[in-house]
């Protein structure tokens, strides 16, 4: 009979070591009390700023940790880590400080600014290696070398090491908070950071809920958490790059079951509003992953009315390059972006009357594909269009149709939207 494994959970032993070993190269954060999300809540938001690490992300905690816990022959003999970029950046600078070389596979679609940063800190101890789509590719590619070469593989969530670097986040929340925490809300990836964190708030600070959140394109946990078993999903979107996985952790699936209170997905959409607003409200640059906790908060706004609430921000590695595309999903969430096929009749100052009479005063024309067919009555083209607010979509289609420019709204047709935006 197959003897079942009893589940690891950090002691505290363990992360408190950790943080001592951490001294040398980790930021102790700010837990910073956030105005505008107080109000907006009703309640006391704090977010935790693991985006001022000297990496700009939590992830140099479990890397460095893991890395320090290993033998002399270990280190001789090189590492090797795949990363989407966050955990690449903690092991490279970790290369650096105990000048030990390693190998680093990222997958292609890495945004570059990821890439130059895994360079800058790793030097002349790291060699970067782009492959696969997804991280589970890249994955794949850096466990083959470790087994051909023997070398040690550095996870980036699936190790007691790395899951008690991420625990000490936890740990520093609870010392800097001057009032009991009734909520805080972590960002779900592989795991690791939900592991430590949530073992360290069972441990001291047991009645504080826990809410991991995933991208609702990658919902890896919360999928296995349903299934009660560590799934695999088939296909995932990877725009929240630091937190799309194919499949989480064995150990983190196992720690996050007993331990997360509850565990939630966020639209992709969301995620690019927040990412706007925080810019825009607070001066604050967060990336995908760093954004989703407090996206969640507006799923969970009639529970935390007076409540002491903490958001991790897990990063603030974010390629400016992707500003358009993240602008476009948040007007798109937010029904203030809109694509039609227009059909304009094939006349003289038929685009003038569009523009004229059926366009409202607020409305603004973004995207414009127009081709002339010269034997037919009317040529269509592609329009995409801005609002002011969301109720003014109706009005507009009605004008349209009115009109009879209307042909037919793409937003809600997929397999066509994706070629057009």
């Amino acid at each position: 009979m197959e003897v079942q494994k009893e589940t690891y959970f950090p002691k505290l032993e363990a992360i408190q070591q950790a943080a001592a070993t951490l001294q040398e190269v980790v930021a102790v954060t700010p837990l910073q009390e956030n105005f505008n999300l107080s109000q907006q809540f009703n309640a006391n938001v704090f977010l935790k700023r693991e985006d001022l690490q000297q990496v700009r992300s939590y992830k140099i905690r479990g890397a460095y940790n893991k890395i320090s816990s290993l033998t002399e022959d270990e280190l001789v003999n090189g590492i090797v880590c795949a990363s989407a970029g966050n955990h690449a950046q903690g092991v490279a600078l970790a290369c650096r400080k105990k000048e030990i070389y390693g190998t680093i596979y990222m997958p292609a679609p890495t945004p570059k600014q990821k890439v130059e940063q895994v360079k800058m800190f790793g030097g002349d101890f790291v060699d970067i290696q782009l492959i696969g789509d997804t991280f589970d590719d890249a994955y794949k590619a850096a466990k083959l070398l470790c087994d051909s070469l023997q070398k040690t593989f550095v996870h980036p969530f699936d190790d007691e090491k790395i899951i008690e670097g991420q625990a000490t986040v936890g740990l520093e929340i609870l010392e800097q908070s001057q009032q009991p925490i009734d909520y805080v809300f972590v960002p779900v990836g592989g795991g690791g950071l939900a592991s430590g964190l949530s073992s360290v708030f069972k441990l001291l600070s047991p009645k504080t809920k826990i809410i991991g959140v995933e991208p609702a394109g990658a919902p890896s946990m919360k999928k296995s958490l349903e299934e009660n078993k560590n799934v695999v999903l088939e296909n995932i979107d990877k725009f929240v790059d630091g937190a799309a996985v194919q499949q989480v952790g064995e150990l983190t699936y196992r720690i996050c079951r007993e331990n997360l209170s509850d565990m939630i997905t966020v639209p992709e959409g969301k995620v690019c509003q927040t990412i706007l607003e925080m810019y825009n409200k607070e001066a604050i640059v967060v990336e995908p992953a760093g954004a989703l906790t407090i996206s969640a908060l507006d799923f969970y706004q009639d529970e935390l009315k007076d409540k002491n609430v903490v958001c991790v921000i897990s990063g603030s590695n974010n390629d400016i390059t992707r500003t358009a595309e993240i602008k476009e999903r948040a007007l798109l969430y937010g029904k203030l972006k809109h694509y039609f096929i227009i059909r304009f009749p094939q006349r003289a100052g038929a685009l003038k009357e569009f523009v004229a009479e059926v366009l409202g005063e607020n409305d603004d024309i973004t995207f414009f594909e127009y081709s002339k067919k010269t034997n037919r009555e009317n040529g269509p083209a592609v329009v995409g269009i801005e609002l002011e607010k969301k109720e003014d979509l109706q009005p507009l289609i009605r004008r349209m149709k009115e009109r009879s420019f209307y042909g037919e709204y793409l937003n809600d047709k997929p397999n066509l939207f994706e070629f057009l935006v």
